[in-house]
């Protein structure tokens, strides 16, 4: 028996695969997707500039960091060729705001790290939400839905931390990676009742970005062994 056959037979799980979410305006969900690219893009060029990096491998890095989780969130989907790969637009937001962040740099000398958690937050939960909404679209289950949100809201931070030599913030920062799978599976779940729809992708994004905000300013952590 399939997966959306047992969903259909008995009480409905939303754990369980769905039939797909309506699908977002494209529009909408383009917009979203690309400002989560440029304010990524932003961040890692940013964070590259600080760590060093000439002209090129700041915008190499924001390039990196803007795509990287989405593309492996369509190509897990079997969405392929990823939707960067299928306009000019997200390319060309990822190289713009990597030379951005290299202006900026360059401009204000020792950007402070305030402003930087901020952007990485703000790009975290718009990729955790726009994983989760097209997970749902696919009919995905909600388990996948919350891995998939994470991946494609972490995924390019990962890349990134590990070109510039450090243990990447979801490993070693505990509510970060937590504060997506939360923001992921809260718009996941609300894309499951037609009355909480609407408000699916804006209350996920708020959950996370609060999350991850009050987790950094307030120092908040998951309990980690002491060795």
């Amino acid at each position: 028996m399939s997966e959306h056959t047992e969903a259909s037979a008995g009480s409905p799980s939303p754990w369980r695969g769905v039939l797909p979410a309506p699908r977002m305006s494209p529009r909408l969900f383009t917009a979203i997707d690309v400002a989560a690219t440029g304010v990524f893009g932003l961040e890692g060029g940013v964070a590259a500039a600080r760590a060093g990096f000439d002209l090129l491998g700041v915008v190499v890095v924001a390039f990196i960091v803007a795509l990287g989780g989405g593309i492996l969130r369509d190509v897990l989907l079997g969405d392929t060729p990823p939707a960067a790969f299928r306009s000019p637009l997200r390319v060309v937001v990822a190289l713009a705001s990597g030379a951005l962040a290299f202006g900026a740099a360059l401009a204000w000398d020792g950007v402070p790290a305030g402003p930087l958690v901020v952007l990485d937050a703000v790009g975290l939960a718009l990729f955790a939400v726009t994983g989760a909404q097209k997970a749902s679209e696919h009919g995905m289950s909600l388990w996948i839905v919350g891995a998939l949100g994470t991946l494609t809201a972490t995924g390019g931070g990962i890349i990134r931390d590990m070109l510039l030599g450090q243990v990447p913030a979801v490993l070693s920062e505990s509510i970060y990676g937590t504060a997506a799978l939360a923001g992921s599976v809260l718009a996941g779940g609300m894309l499951r009742s037609p009355a909480l729809r609407p408000f699916a992708v804006l209350a996920g994004f708020l959950v996370c970005l609060i999350l991850r905000l009050a987790a950094y300013f307030g120092g908040w952590e998951l309990p980690r062994l002491t060795i």
